[in-house]
C-alpha cells in the first residue's frame, strides 16, 4: 500500500490548480524546492509519474496516474478536513451523551443542567431514560444518577444529602419536629420497597417507628392526593416536594376545596443520598461528559443549601 502524506496530497493539488511548480510554491508559502521534493516523494510511494514536466515556463500536465492519484487524493484531504472539525467539535463540547435519570431528580436537578449546558453547546445531543429503580446499572449510559451507591463499576460522585421529611394533614401530629417513633403504628402511604425506601423503613424501625403501609405508590402527587385525602401521613425527601413547599408558611397547599398539608422535620433525620455515577476511567471522558458533570455537582450543591438541616 502506498505511503504518503497529506501535505504531499496538498501540493500536488496546488499544482495541478496553478498549473506550475513556482505559483504552487507562492500559493503554499514554501520554497520550489519543498514543492518539488512533495512530489518525487509522492511519486515514488506511487510508482509512478503524477506530472509529465515540459520545462520552463510552461505549465506541467497531469498523467493518467496523476488523475487517479488527484481525484482520490482531493477525497481523502476533504475527510481528513471533516475528521479535524470532528476532533474540534469534540474537544469543544460538542457530542451526544446520554444520561439515566429518576424522578426527584428530573423534576428538580436536570432540567437546570440540560439548560445550562444547552446554552454552552447548543449543538450537543442529549438523551435521557428512566433508571429501573429495582436493577440500575449503568450499562451504555455517560451518566446514571441514582439515589445510592450501584454494584458494578463505576466512577460515582456524591451530589447531595437529601432529608426525608413526614407531610401529614393539619393536626395529625404536633407542630414543629416529629420525633420518629411518634410514627409508631400510624397509616402511611409510601414509596414502592425499591431504590431508597427499604433504607428509609428501616432507619424509621431502628428509631422505634413501624409506621402500617396503607398504599404504595411511585407518583408523588399520588402520594400527596392520597395525604390530603386521608389515607396516612407520608414521609418523603425533601428534594421531592421542596418545588411545592410554600417559602411563607412552610406548607403544601391543596387544589381548592382540599386541606393543605404541613411540613415536618423528623428527628433523627433519615437521609437518601444522590449519587452522579459514571464509567470507569475518567481520563477518556469527552469534555461533553466531564462539562455535565461539572454543572449536575454545581446545580446539587446550590439545591442542598436550601435544604432542610439534619436532625441526629
Amino acid at each position: 500500500m502506498a505511503e504518503f502524506d497529506l501535505r504531499q496530497l496538498t501540493t500536488m493539488i496546488a499544482i495541478a490548480e496553478e498549473g506550475t511548480f513556482s505559483r504552487a510554491a507562492n500559493r503554499l508559502g514554501y520554497t520550489q524546492s519543498s514543492v518539488s521534493q512533495h512530489i518525487a516523494a509522492l511519486e515514488k510511494a506511487v510508482g509512478g509519474a503524477v506530472f509529465d514536466r515540459p520545462g520552463g515556463p510552461r505549465p506541467v500536465r497531469i498523467t493518467p496516474l496523476g488523475v487517479v492519484v488527484l481525484e482520490q487524493g482531493r477525497e481523502l484531504l476533504s475527510k481528513a478536513e471533516a475528521l479535524g472539525h470532528a476532533v474540534d467539535r469534540f474537544k469543544a463540547g460538542d457530542g451526544r451523551i446520554d444520561i439515566g435519570t429518576l424522578q426527584s431528580v428530573s423534576n428538580a436537578i436536570l432540567p437546570t443542567v440540560l439548560r445550562r449546558l444547552r446554552d454552552e453547546q447548543p449543538n450537543c445531543e442529549i438523551r435521557l431514560s428512566e433508571a429501573e429503580p429495582d436493577a440500575a446499572q449503568i450499562g451504555e449510559l455517560d451518566l446514571l444518577f441514582y439515589d445510592g451507591l450501584l454494584s458494578d463499576a463505576t466512577e460515582s460522585v456524591l451530589l447531595m444529602k437529601d432529608p426525608y421529611l413526614v407531610v401529614a394533614l393539619p393536626d395529625d401530629l404536633p407542630a414543629g419536629p416529629v420525633p420518629a417513633r411518634l410514627l409508631d403504628g400510624k397509616p402511611m402511604v409510601a414509596w414502592p420497597a425499591t431504590c431508597d425506601q427499604p433504607r428509609l423503613e428501616q432507619s424509621l424501625a431502628d428509631a422505634g417507628a413501624q409506621p402500617h403501609i396503607v398504599f404504595r405508590s411511585a407518583g408523588n402527587e399520588t402520594i400527596l392526593s392520597m395525604v390530603r385525602a386521608g389515607m396516612g401521613l407520608a414521609v418523603l425527601p425533601w428534594l421531592t416536594i421542596h418545588h411545592v413547599i410554600c417559602r411563607s408558611c412552610g406548607a403544601i397547599h391543596g387544589p381548592e376545596g382540599w386541606p393543605d398539608l404541613q411540613i415536618h422535620h423528623l428527628d433523627p433525620t433519615p437521609t437518601r443520598t444522590i449519587y452522579l455515577h459514571s464509567p470507569p476511567g475518567r481520563s477518556t471522558q469527552s469534555p461533553l461528559l466531564a462539562r455535565t458533570l461539572e454543572i449536575a455537582v454545581e446545580v446539587a450543591h446550590d439545591l442542598a443549601q436550601q435544604a432542610p438541616r439534619t436532625r441526629t
